[in-house]
């Protein structure tokens, strides 16, 4: 049963024929023709966070594919009640298909998974993004960066994290911008880095956001308060004075550079309105491709089910 926790699970080649898939599945879309790779089949949608993008996308993707999909709010099922994972899991995927989480800790997802009977996706935990960095390369592609430079400036995060096993994986140029304390885990690193040696990829780790950004092809940040770390906002901000991706600063990449942002935005933060809106285009694109990524994903698994 192959899982899809983290991009390091699987091979260039492999993530290559997924992002084939939502290549094809998107034009297919485009074209107002809805194959049902999945027909029938049921997505089940576990929810420890909110979210508007991974819902809307998973719900709408496994539909156009010709299944639907279970909306679970931990808040409405026994997992909220203090159900073991691994009993849930156990539960949940004689029911279901395939399923989606969206958690905290991702020790949580991978114990799901041990115990699940049928494929498993990593919506989002504290650790990896997986699935918006699908939907990120995607989208690089489509606006021509096949073999990027990119600079991430901003907090060292899950989305953070997710960039390092891309760029390792696909053998791209990464550069890292973090204030001090706010770095990536190391261990992560260190599996990436291991990643980054077989496969070409260069991994670059610094605090000077300008030098990150001077001469690269793609520029891309995150919130710097993400979901339960409210209680730091002022602290962080203090901490990320100068990490904003404001005209200045993306002056210093190339001219034909794009901009990233996996949303929310929060305009004065991050990013500023001008950059922003500049390369709305791009973003909303790339809003857009989660739904055709994840189909891509899904598809994939589908047809892998029975791999060793």
């Amino acid at each position: 049963m192959r899982h899809f926790l983290t991009l390091a699970d699987f091979s260039k080649e492999e993530l290559l024929e997924m992002i084939a898939l939502a290549q094809k599945i998107k034009a297919q879309t485009k074209q107002r023709k809805f194959v049902p790779y999945m027909e029938n089949q049921t997505l089940g949608m576990i929810f420890e966070k909110s979210s508007t993008r991974t819902r809307v996308s998973f719900e709408t993707g496994i539909y156009q594919l010709g299944g639907i999909g279970l909306f679970l709010s931990s808040n409405d099922i026994q997992l909220g009640r203090g159900e073991p994972m691994k009993d849930t899991a156990r539960v949940i995927s004689r029911m279901v298909d395939m399923v989606m989480i969206r958690t905290f800790e991702h020790s949580k997802l991978e114990e799901f998974a041990k115990y699940s009977k049928v494929p498993v996706i990593n919506g989002l935990t504290d650790d990896y993004h997986p699935v918006q960095l699908m939907t990120d390369y995607l989208t690089m592609l489509e606006f021509g960066k096949e073999n990027p430079v990119v600079a991430y400036v901003g907090d060292g995060n899950n989305m953070t994290h997710s960039w390092l096993m891309l760029a390792a994986i696909m053998g791209f140029e990464l550069r890292v911008a973090t204030p001090k304390g706010y770095e990536c885990d190391p261990a992560i690193v260190a599996r990436a880095q291991t990643l980054a040696a077989q496969n070409g990829g260069k991994l670059i780790f610094g605090n000077d956001p300008k030098e990150a950004v001077r001469g690269t092809d793609v520029v891309t940040t995150d919130t710097w308060i993400s979901m339960g770390q409210e209680d730091e906002k002022e602290t962080k901000l203090k901490a990320f004075d100068g990490y904003i991706v404001d005209e200045a600063m993306m002056s210093l990449a190339k001219e034909d550079a794009i901009f990233l942002h996996c949303l929310p935005a929060y305009r004065g933060y991050e990013v500023s309105e001008e950059v922003f809106e500049k390369h709305a285009e791009v973003i909303f694109t790339e809003a857009e491709n989660r739904l055709h990524a994840q189909k891509g994903i899904m598809v994939w698994l589908d047809s892998h089910r029975n791999d060793n």
